[in-house]
């Protein structure tokens, strides 16, 4: 304790050099930010902070602590633009929306006004959004450019591959050799259909040959096959093609189509790319299923936290559910305030660690609906105040780090995709066939609304189109991680159900490092 007095004598006797008074409760914060480094470190960084709280022109000579956080910020992203930042996390209510105009051949922002009472036709809208989504991605794949011939018919010619639609259908009574884009769904109880923006045709799936993924109801499919007499044959079914987000950024212009305060794509910064590059030890930590109200798991949760107070990552990212027993909210504020009483003891991880909290449908307070929103501030109040980085964030959300993109989702996805398929793959590997399914679909709902309730009007939260850098699912089943299309997707996996191991994510090489917390014994 002497030497943070001694460490608040000299941030006092800094600041009133250049004519400020520093309050006692700021002096104290930036002394305790700053007491686990070097004494020539120290020097550096209280100048650092003064000249930057200089430099924000206070309407009075009184420093609080307010303005030496936002100090110590500037001071961390020094050489970067005022639009760009290190780490951000962007709410599932705040990502852009967009619509596709098919006379541009284009993304266009949706200004409409969105809120969670969805008007009747808000359904319509997103199924129709995705389908056109689909739809412009698939016509210019090699297989359907009207320039990029593809295999032969029966007499040898070259032949190309035409992508219909319904109407096409219901105007003949017989088409060889359809090729058609729709929307798998039951109309009738037992009887699938193909569904588009022009109509519905019933399919008979009896000898179709599967691609790889997880075909559910709700999932669009690219169908190949005979219509005869009101009924199209499936010979051959499969998802669309998939496209890299290098490509698919085109349609968007110069516009942010992932979010935050940059009105440009972080995606193409200089300065961010070159820190990322630098940065080579940076890390972002994944755990899920974080049971404060069990011992054990809130024991290795502690010895985690610890841990990595001697080797700080950007950001903890913890997901729900928060309590196993689902016990009363006082119950939950309680476990929040303890796991802030840990946290107040890692004094490197209070200055360089983000702890992102994202819940699960079956935390207090929302329902069983995504996206859903943040752990009230009520309930982790304590913890905010005992760990100010403290980030409350929606399910899903997006973190942003340098130039990387990362959507996080607390869902048990992995469990109601191969609950809901029509037919289970019998070749592959099960994380391949979930990667597959979700980056070929663009979203992370490909379900109906039943199987998994969504807002309509926050569908794009959901999306997966341009695709990030990294999916993290924070599914119960075994973790894993694969990559598609440049695309890595990773299962986090339970936390206490696997014996306490959890994920680490490396932006540098976009690598992950599977951990464990060891026994004890």
């Amino acid at each position: 304790m002497n030497e943070i007095t001694r460490l608040k004598s000299q941030i006092v006797s800094r600041f009133s050099i250049g004519g400020f008074q520093i309050r006692s409760e700021a002096s104290l914060f930036l002394a305790q930010q700053l007491h686990t480094l070097g004494e020539a470190e120290r020097k550096k960084w209280i100048t650092n902070v003064a000249n930057h709280v200089q430099g924000q022109n206070l309407p009075h000579p009184i420093v609080e602590r307010k303005h030496i956080e936002l100090a110590i910020k500037e001071a961390n992203n020094t050489g970067l633009d005022d639009t760009e930042s290190v780490f951000g996390v962007i709410s599932a209510f705040e990502v852009p929306a967009f619509m596709y105009c098919e006379d541009k051949k284009k993304f266009l922002p949706d200004t409409n006004k969105r809120s969670l009472l969805a008007a009747s036709e808000a359904k319509s809208h997103y199924i129709r959004e995705r389908y056109w989504l689909l739809w412009q991605k698939t016509c210019r794949h090699e297989m359907f450019a009207r320039r990029a011939p593809l295999g032969t018919d029966e007499t040898g010619n070259k032949s190309k591959l035409v992508l219909r639609k319904v109407e096409n259908l219901l105007s003949t009574s017989k088409m060889n050799d359809v090729v058609l884009l729709g929307l798998l769904t039951q109309l009738t109880e037992g009887k699938f259909y193909l569904e588009d923006l022009t109509g519905a045709i019933p399919i008979d799936l009896s000898d179709a040959v599967y691609s790889a993924g997880l075909f559910c109801e709700g999932c669009y499919v690219l169908a190949y096959g005979k219509y005869r007499d009101g009924t199209l044959k499936i010979e051959e079914i499969g998802f669309p093609p998939p496209e890299l987000a290098s490509i698919s950024r085109a349609f968007y212009g110069s516009i942010n189509s992932w979010g935050g305060p940059s009105k440009t794509l972080l995606k193409y910064s200089r300065n961010l790319g070159e820190l990322e590059k630098a940065n080579v030890d940076s890390s972002i930590v994944f755990v899920s299923d974080c049971w404060l109200d069990v011992p054990e798991v809130m024991e290795k949760l502690g010895q985690l936290l610890k841990g990595y107070d001697d080797f700080p990552p950007v950001a903890i990212v913890l997901m729900g559910p928060f309590t196993k027993a689902n016990e009363n909210l006082y119950g939950l504020k309680n476990r929040f305030q303890r796991l802030g009483e840990i946290l107040m003891n890692c004094e490197k991880l209070k200055a360089q660690t983000d702890l992102v909290l994202v819940p699960s449908c079956d935390d207090p307070a929302a329902a069983n609906i995504l996206p859903r929103a943040p752990i009230p501030e009520a309930l982790a109040g304590d913890l905010k105040k005992r760990f100010p980085r403290t980030m409350l964030t929606t399910n899903p959300c997006r973190l942003q780090y340098c130039t990387q993109e990362i959507v996080v989702c607390r869902a048990d996805l992995v469990t109601k995709l191969c609950r809901n398929t029509i037919h289970f793959p019998k070749q592959g590997q099960l994380e391949d066939h979930f990667a597959r399914t979700l980056i070929n679909q663009g979203t992370l709902a490909p379900l109906t609304p039943v199987a998994f309730p969504t807002h309509w009007n926050y569908d794009a939260a959901l999306s997966l189109y341009p695709l990030p850098d990294l999916v993290a699912i924070g599914d119960p089943c075994q973790g894993f991680q694969t990559t598609e299309q440049e695309c890595t997707v990773m299962n986090v996996g339970s936390f206490p159900k696997s014996k306490f191991a959890f994920k680490v994510y490396y932006p540098c090489n976009r690598s992950i490092e599977d951990s464990q917390i060891p026994d004890e014994e």
